[in-house]
């Protein structure tokens, strides 16, 4: 992965701002798998919350627990869809090295380290998800990388 891939990671706006709801994206490759979370959190916040806001407070009056809420539901949604609503795999990043380099596998020091979690039911996999937010949006975490490889996992090889 270059460079802007090992940065990037699911940071939203300020919370409590008109953009609170937004995610934040340079340009480059990973915005297209942000705007595709993006919107699914618009979709999350504006249809399936419960709350009293109308609709354009709806987005802008979240906290960021609230914020951390809409990823977790996103994420989940994304990757029980590709798993056929059947499945969610979900990828976090180990301090063990899982897969020894062999062959014509060059060691990245990030791909050796995944471990995966598979979910039968789309809450247990939203659930685990906000549990371990911080592994999507925090700085220096590859959340866009492991968000991608729970996608290729979810919707299996073979798929």
């Amino acid at each position: 992965f270059s460079c802007e891939w090992t940065k990037a990671y699911f940071r939203f706006r300020e919370p409590y701002s008109d953009l609170a709801y937004a995610l934040e994206a340079e340009k480059g490759g990973t915005r297209v798998i942000l705007m595709a979370v993006q919107a699914h959190i618009i979709k999350y916040l504006l249809f399936i919350r419960n709350t009293d806001y109308t609709h354009l407070e709806r987005l802008c009056r979240i906290s960021r627990q609230e914020q951390g809420e809409a990823l977790a539901a996103a994420l989940a949604d994304t990757l029980w869809a590709a798993g056929g609503g059947a499945r969610a795999v979900i990828c976090l990043l180990a301090a063990a090295v899982h897969v020894t380099p062999s062959g014509d596998y060059k060691a990245d020091h990030f791909t050796e380290r995944i471990q995966l979690f598979e979910f039968g039911e789309k809450a247990a996999a939203q659930e685990f998800i906000f549990d371990h937010i911080n592994c999507f949006k925090g700085e220096g975490s590859h959340g866009v990388i492991l968000f991608l490889y729970s996608l290729l996992f979810s919707r299996t090889l073979e798929r």
